[in-house]
This record gives structure tokens, C-alpha cells and sequence, in this order.
């Protein structure tokens, strides 16, 4: 189907529309380095892409699927470093989400769900700051399903699971698959593998790209992508968002 827009409505279609159906569906990415194979976009890329397939997965449920503009800026101090990476501070992103919380609610929207595609600890934890809080305000659900945890990220590939997944064959394959023109192939076929895992690195206490074993910004196997696993992954990222979403909405008694 073809997913209806926020932004390219007039007021008096949104007005039209029934509020209690509407599930408002946010990407979320960053402007960060991705290797030198993958646009400073590949977040919101990939973020955009979760967000359309699990649209269409909600609309055959009975809800009216509506997409807002993305948001393209957030923490990103694993990148920062880098040219081309614009990095926000926690606390703004945490306020702006729990505030888009509170302007749908005001709307009578059922829900908000965030496709989220930018894994950096500090964005991923102002987003669960931005859904405690809407909760803790008794606003409409607010869905972000972290991918790095259960169970989500078994289902996103071997080297998802490996933690060597920025820029790699996991996000270079969706952008192959969503925007290929934006893919530096002739780069991407000669990148060497880098196994080093960002999650281990994290673990250990790591706080950059650099300290992680990614002077590059890239992790994984960035030259085994291909456009056919990507639009299986964006199957399975839409996949996720709906099934998260039905859940909160079970739960609210909403379904």
C-alpha cells in the first residue's frame, strides 16, 4: 500500500481522519559516518524503510498507518569524531520525543511508534527515557522496540547478532536494497572484513568508533552485502515495529 504522509496532509484531511485508528510512526536515525561506502543518511535510510513495511503490516491489521517526517538528528558521540557527524546532546532528544508524545495525545492518536535504526547507547537510552517519561504521563503508547535486545535482535542475522554490524553487511544490504544509488559499490567491494564487535566494545568500556577498532567507521562485512538480504532484513524490521506495536496496544486495550 502506499503509506500515507503527516506532512503532506492538509488540516482539514487530518481533521477527517479517525484519531482512535491513527498510529503515527516516526523514523529515527542520525547524521553519522557509515564507513566510507555508506551516506551520513544510512540511519534514516534504513529507519525509513522499518518504518513503510511496518506501515503496511499495521494497515492490514485495521489501523491507519500515518508516517512523520523523520528525525535526523540525535546523539551520536560514537561518531562524533568524524567529519559529516552532527551529534545532539541525550537530554534534547529525550525532551523533543516526549514532547511529540504529548502533541499526539492531545490528537487522540492511539499511538506512536518509533522506527528506530541508530544503535548508539546514548540515543538508544534517550529514547527509553522519552518512553518512561510519556508513560509516567500517562500519554498514548509510545513504541520503541530496541533492537539490540530480546527479542528483536535474534532475528536480524549473524552479524547483527556479533555486534560488528555498523556500515557492515546488515546496513550496507538495506541501503542497497532502499537507495542503491547512494551506495559507493566500487568502495564497498573492497573493504576487508573488521570483526571487531562494537557491543563487546561497549562492554569494555569503549566510547568511540576509534577506541571500538573502527578507524574507519565501519564494522562487519561491508563487501558480502547484497539488495536481496536487504529487503529480507526490511521484511523483518517491519515485522518487529507492528508486532511491538500490537502488543502496547493489547496491553492499553486499544488492539
Amino acid at each position: 500500500m502506499l503509506l500515507r504522509e503527516w506532512g503532506t496532509m492538509t488540516w482539514e484531511e487530518a481533521q477527517a481522519l479517525d484519531p482512535a485508528r491513527v498510529v503515527a510512526i516516526l523514523p529515527v536515525g542520525a547524521v553519522e559516518a557509515h564507513g566510507p561506502h555508506l551516506p551520513l543518511s544510512t540511519d534514516v535510510i534504513i529507519a525509513e524503510a522499518m518504518a513503510r513495511a511496518g506501515g503496511d503490516r499495521l494497515a492490514a491489521r485495521g489501523y491507519l498507518p500515518l508516517l512523520l517526517p523523520s528525525l535526523a538528528y540525535t546523539a551520536a558521540p560514537f561518531a562524533a569524531a568524524f567529519p559529516g557527524t552532527l551529534s545532539m546532546t541525550p537530554a534534547t532528544v529525550t525532551a523533543l520525543l516526549l514532547d511529540l508524545a504529548r502533541a499526539l495525545t492531545a490528537r487522540g492518536v492511539a499511538a506512536l511508534a518509533i522506527a528506530n535504526a541508530h544503535l548508539d547507547p546514548a540515543h538508544l537510552g534517550s529514547a527509553a527515557a522519552a518512553v518512561a517519561a510519556a508513560r509516567e504521563e500517562r500519554c498514548l503508547p509510545v513504541v520503541a522496540p530496541d533492537l539490540t535486545r530480546k527479542p528483536w535482535a535474534p532475528r536480524l542475522g549473524e552479524e547483527f547478532r556479533s555486534g560488528a554490524c555498523h556500515a557492515g553487511r546488515y546496513e550496507s544490504s538495506i541501503v542497497m536494497a532502499a537507495r542503491p544509488e547512494l551506495v559507493r559499490d566500487e568502495i564497498r567491494r573492497a573493504l576487508p572484513p573488521n570483526p571487531a564487535s562494537l557491543s563487546t566494545a561497549i562492554r569494555g568500556g569503549s566510547h568511540t568508533f576509534e577506541e571500538a577498532g573502527g578507524p574507519r567507521a565501519y564494522f562487519g562485512w561491508p563487501a558480502e552485502a547484497t539488495a536481496a538480504e536487504g529487503e529480507a532484513t526490511i521484511a523483518t524490521l517491519g515485522d518487529i515495529l507492528a508486532e511491538a506495536v500490537g502488543e502496547a496496544l493489547s496491553k492499553s486495550g486499544n488492539a
